[in-house]
């Protein structure tokens, strides 16, 4: 894919719509979690090949766990055969894995496929694909506080705040993208996303694909952005 205009450095996505996708075909809810994977592959490959630098894709949030159990289980499994099995996806494309959210209250078949792609991604210098995995905002936002308490604590302000997120050398969301027809960040980045823009789309995320992410980021492109500032 081909794009020549104007990028954001940042993107995220809340990949909104799977389970509605699934019962609009008479299908369970799981049918719509691997059709979903099969789009977030389709929108990562776009991002690599415009250059996008940063993607961040909300995976599961920590108010997930509330889901029917049997659900959760699938997508814990999905999550796992989708780190692992797309290794030379990643090296081909130079993608460089990284994680945000609580990595310690996941099932450990889990964080060990985490740790291997970031540890095995760690040197590629190519698009750097941020998984939400266990990540809510309020709670890294919590995390950081904690972070900060054990560092024997000391004068506090946003700047100096920001070095104990999960990720405080990726650059602050310049647009974040929501699929399915909400309207609503879902405690999503909500500490770095203060100055994003916003891309709301009705189509549900299995049916997403790298023209609507071109879409969003051609969207972006005729909006000024000035941070509380006047024209």
């Amino acid at each position: 894919m081909k794009y020549d205009g104007p990028l954001p450095v940042h993107v995220g996505i809340i990949m909104d719509g799977n389970g509605r996708w699934a019962q609009s075909r008479n299908a369970p809810r799981t049918a719509g979690h691997r059709e979903g994977l099969n789009a977030a592959k389709a929108v990562v490959r776009a991002a690599s090949e415009i250059g996008l630098k940063f993607l961040t894709l909300y995976v599961f949030s920590t108010e997930n766990w509330r889901r029917a159990e049997e659900e959760v289980r699938f997508l814990m499994r999905l999550i796992a055969q989708f780190l692992k099995k797309e290794y030379d996806f990643y090296r081909e494309n130079r993608i460089r894995v990284t994680h945000s959210g609580d990595i310690a209250r996941l099932p450990r078949f889990v964080q060990k496929e985490i740790r291997d792609a970031v540890r095995d991604t760690a040197e590629y210098g190519g698009t750097v694909i941020n998984l939400a995995i266990n990540y809510g905002g309020r709670d890294e936002i919590v995390r950081a506080a904690k972070r900060w308490l054990e560092s024997g604590g000391g004068e506090l302000d946003q700047d100096s705040m920001r070095n104990y997120l999960d990720h405080p050398e990726i650059p602050d969301p310049d647009l974040i993208i929501r699929t399915g027809g909400e309207r609503r960040l879902s405690n999503f980045l909500i500490w770095e996303s203060a100055y994003s823009e916003y891309y709301f789309t009705e189509k549900l995320w299995p049916d997403f694909g790298a023209e609507d992410l071109i879409d969003a980021i051609k969207d972006y492109g005729h909006r000024k952005r000035k941070y509380g500032g006047t024209d």
